[in-house]
């Protein structure tokens, strides 16, 4: 479910000290020292023709629906590539 910008700014002026990490845990030199950055993979627009009830269904969820499909087309992609 996405998140409003006035919900957004209500947590952005929650201060650190009010924040609960004691669930968190700590990340030391090892994470650091292997992690790489990723960027987002460039996105291709086209025209697809799906069923009415699957469209519904991805669009019921709500914003970022299309990115959602995606997702699912990729895990699927992934599976028969293994």
């Amino acid at each position: 479910m996405p998140i409003s910008k006035r919900r957004l700014k209500e947590i952005a002026a929650i201060p650190d000290s009010d924040i609960d990490m004691s669930d968190i845990p700590e990340l030391g030199e090892a994470f650091w020292k292997h992690a790489k950055l990723e960027m987002p993979r460039p996105k291709k627009a086209i025209s697809l023709w799906v069923d009415q009830e699957v469209l519904d269904w991805f669009k019921k969820s709500g914003r970022g629906y299309q990115s959602r499909m995606n997702a699912v087309l990729r895990s699927y992609v992934q599976s028969l590539s293994k």
